[in-house]
């Protein structure tokens, strides 16, 4: 869905955005600087609760197998025996 801004201000701020990085466009300097953001404000995270996160993740995907064999399993993939 497409994202429309009626604000002067923001305008203005992508417009001097797109000069100064010199993006082609003003959606690729709005673009280019909400994925910096978004880089940032993840960076910002604690490294405890991006663990707890990934943690749970791994716990929500269930038990390990005890009896698998990952060699195994990667010989079949590339068809040795």
């Amino acid at each position: 869905m497409p994202l429309y801004i009626r604000d002067d201000e923001v305008d203005r701020l992508a417009s001097e955005l797109q000069l100064l990085t010199r993006a082609p466009t003003k959606t690729e300097a709005v673009r280019r600087a909400l994925r910096q953001e978004i880089t940032r404000a993840r960076a910002a995270i604690p490294l405890r609760d991006r663990l707890a996160r990934a943690k749970a993740l791994v716990r929500a995907m269930g038990p390990t197998d005890p009896d698998f064999d990952m060699k195994a399993h990667i010989d079949a993939m590339w068809g040795e025996t």
